[in-house]
C-alpha cells in the first residue's frame, strides 16, 4: 500500500526541522526549559538526530529533527533521516521553508512509510505524517504511490515477477486508470513481430511478452518504453554467480515507466500515453540464442550476436522500432542496461541521452528541483563506427570496452528515426539504505521526467 497524508487531528504532534548552524537560533525559539533539555541530550541538529520533548501532563507535546548544515546538498531528503526513527504517531510539520524544499521535506516524509512487506511483516507500526501547509498533497501522493510502484515490481523476486506477472501488474495499472492494456504473446505472433523479443525470451518456460498500454484520447502523444527483463541469466555467455545475484532488478526500465506512467495518469496530464514492455526472462537451454547468431530485427537492421548477455537493447530494438512507427512527439526508454553506466556515475545518479535540445535543457533544471539527480551523456557520433560489425548492420556487444553505455545508447538510437529520443540508462537499486530510499529496488529519473514535460510537450 503507497503511504499517505494522515488526515489532520489536534493530538498530532508539532514537529520541527532545525539546521545544525541555526540551533542556537531554534533553541532560543523555544521555552527554556525545552531548550536545556535538548541541549542536555547532545541534540545538535545533524542529519539522522532527533529528539521528543513531553508537555505539561506527560504526553509528547513536540518533536524535533535535524537537518545538518544549511545549503548543504549531500543528502536528499535530509528530514527523513530522523523523522523515520520516530515513534508511532501523527506528526505535523511545522516550518518556514516553501517552493522546492517545502516538497521535497514533504515527499521525503511520505517516502518514510514505504516497507517492502510481501514476505515479512514490518517490526514495528511507523509514523505518520500530515500534509504541511503548502504543499500539493495530492500530487505529492500522486509521486510516492508511483515510486513505491516501482519499489515493489523491482523487490520482487523474479519467482514472483515473471513476464506474466510483469504483464499482470501493467493490466492492473491500466484498470485502475480506464487505459487499455494488450499483450502480445505466442511464438508465431512474437517471432513474426517481434523477432529480437522471441529470440531472447524463447529458452524460457516463461513466454515472452510485449506489453502495450494507452491512455488518453488528446494532447501530444508521449510513448514510454521499460526494458522488462525479468531475470536475467546471460544466457549462454552465463553469468557468474556474483554477478546474478541482483538480476531480479533487470525489469526496473519497465518498473520505473510503469510508476512514471501511474503518476501521469493520477495527475490526469494532457497527453496521449503508450507504455510498451517488451518482458522476457534470458534463460538457457538448447533452444537459446548463440554467440555469432546474425538476428533480424522488427525493423529490418540485422544484428550480430558477439555477447548473449547485452540482451537488453535487443528487446528494446523491437519495441522502441514499434514506437517510432506510430510517430509520437516523444519517445523515453528506461533500462537497467549496462554495468559502463555505473562505473561512470555511480548508483546515485541516473544518466541520459536525448536527441531532444529542450529535453536536455529542462531535464537538469527539473532534476535539481525534484531531488530526482540525472546526468546528460553524449550520443557521440564518432563511436557508431564501433557498433558496425562487418557482417550485419549492428554489433550488440562491441568489444575493446570502451564506452559501454554510449554504445549501447547509439545502438538503441539506430531503431528510432521519426521522433524526438531520450533514453536512460538507469541501475534501479539503492545499495545502502538512505533517507527515505530504504536498501532495494528504487526509481530514477521517474519525477524529473514529470517535471520537465510541461515545457518538453508544451503542456
Amino acid at each position: 500500500m503507497s503511504p499517505k497524508f494522515a488526515h489532520p487531528s489536534s493530538d498530532a504532534v508539532k514537529l520541527i526541522a532545525v539546521h545544525s548552524d541555526q540551533l542556537d537560533t531554534a533553541l532560543a525559539a523555544l521555552e527554556p526549559a525545552r531548550a536545556d533539555w535538548l541541549k542536555a541530550t547532545g541534540f545538535d541538529g545533524a542529519i539522522g538526530a532527533h529528539a521528543l520533548l513531553s508537555g505539561a501532563t506527560g504526553g509528547v507535546a513536540l518533536a524535533v529533527v535535524g537537518l545538518g548544515k544549511t545549503g548543504q546538498s549531500r543528502t536528499r531528503f535530509a528530514i527523513a533521516a530522523g523523522a523515520s526513527r520516530l515513534p508511532e504517531g501523527v506528526y505535523t510539520l511545522a516550518t518556514e521553508m516553501t517552493g522546492a524544499a517545502l516538497d521535497e521535506a514533504a515527499l521525503g516524509l511520505l517516502l518514510t512509510g514505504y516497507r517492502f512487506d510481501r514476505y515479512k511483516p514490518a517490526k514495528a507500526p511507523l509514523p505518520a505524517f500530515t500534509a504541511p501547509a503548502g504543499v500539493d498533497a495530492t500530487r505529492l501522493e500522486a509521486l510516492a504511490a508511483g515510486e513505491c510502484l516501482t519499489r515493489d515490481l523491482i523487490n520482487t523476486p523474479a519467482s514472483d515477477m515473471g513476464p506474466a506477472e510483469l504483464a499482470a501488474a501493467a493490466q492492473s495499472l491500466a484498470q485502475a486508470h480506464g487505459a487499455s492494456c494488450t499483450v502480445t504473446l505466442g511464438d508465431d505472433l512474437l517471432e513474426q513481430n517481434f523477432p529480437l523479443i522471441h529470440t531472447v525470451g524463447r529458452a524460457s518456460p516463461r513466454a515472452p511478452r510485449l506489453i502495450d498500454m494507452r491512455w488518453g484520447q488528446s494532447g501530444p502523444k508521449l510513448t514510454l518504453v521499460g526494458k522488462g527483463v525479468c531475470f536475467d541469466t546471460g544466457g549462454l555467455n552465463l553469468k557468474p554467480g556474483a554477478s546474478m545475484g541482483l538480476m531480479k532488478k533487470d525489469m526496473g526500465g519497465a518498473a520505473t515507466v510503469l510508476g512514471l506512467a501511474h503518476m501521469i495518469m493520477a495527475l490526469g496530464l494532457a497527453v496521449q500515453l503508450r507504455v510498451l514492455i517488451p518482458a522476457v526472462e534470458n534463460a538457457v537451454d538448447g533452444s537459446a540464442f548463440r554467440p555469432g547468431d546474425v538476428l533480424t530485427s522488427r525493423k529490418g537492421l540485422t544484428v550480430e550476436i558477439n555477447n548473449t548477455d547485452a540482451e537488453g537493447r535487443l528487446v528494446l530494438a523491437d519495441a522502441l522500432a514499434l514506437a517510432d512507427e506510430d510517430q509520437p512527439d516523444q519517445i523515453i526508454s528506461m533500462a537497467t542496461l549496462t554495468g559502463a553506466a555505473r562505473v561512470a556515475v555511480g548508483p546515485d545518479l541516473a544518466p541520459f541521452y536525448t536527441t531532444d535540445d529542450t529535453m536536455a535543457r529542462a531535464l537538469p533544471q527539473a532534476a535539481g528541483e525534484v531531488a530526482d539527480p540525472v546526468w546528460q551523456m553524449p550520443f557521440h557520433a564518432p563511436y557508431e563506427a564501433m557498433i558496425e560489425p562487418e557482417i550485419a548492420d549492428l554489433d550488440n556487444a562491441p568489444s575493446g570496452g570502451f564506452a559501454g553505455s554510449i554504445t549501447a545508447a547509439l545502438f538503441l538510437r539506430r531503431f528510432v528515426t521519426a521522433t524526438p529520443y531520450t533514453h536512460f540508462d538507469i541501475y534501479g537499486w539503492n545499495p545502502t539504505a538512505a533517507p527515505a530510499r530504504p536498501k532495494g529496488g528504487t526509481g530514477q529519473g521517474a519525477r524529473a521526467l514529470l517535471a520537465a514535460l510541461p515545457e518538453v510537450l508544451d503542456l
